[in-house]
Formats: C-alpha cells, sequence, structure tokens
C-alpha cells in the first residue's frame, strides 16, 4: 500500500502562486508516476497535471498549461506542483495520486492523498 500526504495549500490572491508537494511512502514502488487532480464545489474532478511516464513525460489541462509545473523527485517519492499566476477559478481542493506508469498513463489511479485546499480571491 502506498500513502500520499499533501502539504502546501492555502490562500492567495490572483496572480499570487503556490507551491503543493506531495510525499509517498509504505510501497513506493508501486508509486512510480504521480499526478495532481483537483475538485471545486459543485464540479467533477479533473486532473491538472500529471507525469505518466517513466521518461517523465508530463500532461497538463489546457486551463493550467504555461503556469502550473509538475515535478516529481522519483529518489525521494516526492511530487510537486507549482502554481503561478492563480486565478479565482483555481480554487478547488487539490488531491495528489500515484499509481504504477502504465496505469498513470490512462489517468488511472490507486492511490490518492487526502487533499489540500487552494483557495484564490
Amino acid at each position: 500500500h502506498v500513502q500520499l500526504v499533501e502539504s502546501g495549500g492555502g490562500s492567495v490572491q490572483a496572480g499570487g502562486s503556490l507551491r503543493l508537494s506531495c510525499a509517498a511512502s509504505g510501497n513506493t514502488g508501486d508509486a512510480t508516476c504521480m499526478g495532481w487532480f483537483r475538485q471545486a464545489p459543485g464540479k467533477e474532478r479533473e486532473v491538472v497535471a500529471a507525469i505518466f511516464t517513466a521518461a517523465g513525460d508530463t500532461h497538463y489541462a489546457a486551463s493550467v498549461k504555461g503556469r502550473f509545473t509538475i515535478s516529481q523527485d522519483n529518489n525521494n517519492h516526492t511530487s510537486s506542483l507549482q502554481m503561478n499566476n492563480l486565478k479565482a477559478e483555481d480554487t478547488a481542493i487539490y488531491y495528489c495520486a500515484a499509481d504504477l506508469c502504465f496505469a498513470a498513463i490512462h489517468m488511472t489511479y490507486s492511490y490518492w492523498g487526502q487533499g489540500t485546499q487552494v483557495t484564490v480571491s
């Protein structure tokens, strides 16, 4: 089993930046690809950014491309999401997700963090 713990959420004004982090523990060999999702009130959960191959190929939602950057440190089993030029519509609970890359390439993940709130005003 893999445990994921997110950190770094908070409140920020529009145009500001936040950096989210996710630390994996447990059977980290099952968490070779990590991604970030978000869910706003009344909306479905959506993928924000993901690393979906062992080579580090990335996917970004169109709404965040050019503003958000995902990174992954395989040695320390962590993922980060740098969010710049934040907008009010980025307000949501952000979740870290992880799985083996062959599952992540389909944007399906077995392991999820508890979520961290991001509020942009």
